[in-house]
């Protein structure tokens, strides 16, 4: 299992490295025939958070809007989990303020050299952007507000562990919200075992109830995955042909850090 783990950690590294150095793509690694910002505003985001971002910061590489369910507040201090170029984080900074902090974690080298450069450009003061895997955070316990990520989670081979790490950073009374990819039902082998399509944010997608068992099992509290039905024709863009639409679905998922642990 650990050799199949990091086979799989290292498509995907292998895929976004690609993706940070050509400077455009889709979850599923191509152009998906968009430009990132259609693909940015099919997800949910706005033509004002397109456009507030420095060139090259979006991507187009998500399945939702996390931001938009976040709820962020000046002085907060809010990590990103596989930040890519950097277009949460730069959303996010805007909300917290000089005040603030946001931190973005990848594991891509390319990403995190495109994302500095990135905050160098915009002027960001209050990001921060760390070399890591989202398995084993480079972030401090109890140091964080809110965690936020963008089609991520679904790339993880080791999914209660990224959730445990998840809960040992945030502060108590600290909020996850993810955008992400769910699977409607178990799914199939031969979907599974396709490492394109795992290194494209579909094949290692769980259910809705897997997913809600392991943030019961680390203690989260208020507990919401909710699912995009719009989200379908996005998806369906990463694979044609593939009809992956009718298996994963994006959803956003929510969850608190009890107060006092």
């Amino acid at each position: 299992m650990a050799g199949k783990e990091s086979e799989i950690r290292e498509r995907v590294r292998a895929r976004y490295g690609e993706i940070a150095r050509k400077g455009s793509g889709c979850c599923a690694g191509s152009s998906c025939g968009e430009t990132p910002e259609t693909l940015s505003l099919m997800m949910g985001y706005t033509r004002d958070e397109t456009e507030a971002v420095p060139v090259g910061a979006d991507l187009g590489l998500g399945c939702g809007a996390p931001l938009a369910m976040a709820v962020l507040r000046k002085g907060m201090t809010v990590l990103d989990l596989g930040s890519g170029a950097g277009f949460d984080v730069f959303l996010a900074a805007r909300d917290v303020g000089e005040e603030g902090r946001v931190i973005g974690v990848d594991m891509t080298p390319e990403m995190i050299s495109r994302a500095r450069a990135n905050a160098r450009t915009g002027g960001f003061k209050n990001v921060e952007f760390r070399l890591g895997e989202i398995e084993h955070l480079p972030v401090a316990d109890s140091s964080v507000d809110v965690v936020i990520s963008n089609c991520v989670l679904n790339l993880s081979p080791d999914k209660p562990q990224v959730l445990s790490e998840v809960f040992r950073v945030l502060k108590p009374g600290g909020r996850i919200v993810l955008s992400d990819v769910v699977a409607r039902f178990a799914l199939p082998e031969e979907i599974r075992q396709n490492p394109d399509l795992y290194a494209g944010c579909m094949a290692g997608a769980e259910t809705t109830e897997c997913l809600e068992e392991i943030l019961h099992s680390l203690g989260f509290e208020e507990i919401r995955i909710s699912s995009k039905d719009e989200s379908r024709t996005l998806i369906a863009s990463w694979a044609p042909g593939a009809q992956i639409e009718n298996y994963v679905i994006s959803a956003m998922i929510e969850g608190k850090k009890p107060e006092g642990r």
